[in-house]
């Protein structure tokens, strides 16, 4: 029994090592995209109502081809907007994202993809575009 837990211990580790991470504060992704040399892609989204940013989030980010090559490339950064109740966001968390949309996403376009560099200077901006995985992540990094 013991070997059994210790084994699905060891795989969830493995697999959450491979994960790409979402960060949600820009500041920490600034210093994260500093230390690995990387690109912001800064990510506005309604993920219960807006159905270009549930099908850019099926068909781009949560694919595998897109989370390996992010890896090496970027730091995500996502700004959430549910309107949901039950997906409420914590209240430091919503003010977080207004002040980045406030910033970054004046005109209020879901999704809403912008690239930055590691001083939160814009490169490039984007939306939910029908196109392979490899294309958008070759997409942003162009920018």
């Amino acid at each position: 029994m013991k070997k059994i837990i210790l084994i699905g211990l060891f795989f969830s580790i493995i697999a959450s090592a491979n994960a790409q991470e979402w960060l949600t504060d820009l500041e920490q992704a600034k210093t994260v995209a500093i230390e690995g040399n990387k690109k912001i892609v800064l990510v506005f989204q309604g993920s219960d109502w807006c159905a270009p940013c549930i099908k850019l989030d099926k068909e781009i980010w949560s694919t595998n081809e897109f989370k390996n090559y992010a890896k090496k490339h970027f730091v995500l950064l996502k700004a959430d907007f549910p309107r949901k109740k039950k997906n409420k966001l914590e209240k430091t968390q919503q003010e977080k994202n207004n002040k980045l949309a406030e910033k970054y996403n004046t005109k209020g376009f879901f999704p809403f993809v912008v690239v930055l560099n590691s001083e939160g200077i814009v490169l490039g901006e984007s939306s939910y575009k029908k196109i392979s995985p490899t294309e958008y992540a070759k997409l942003l990094d162009s920018f």
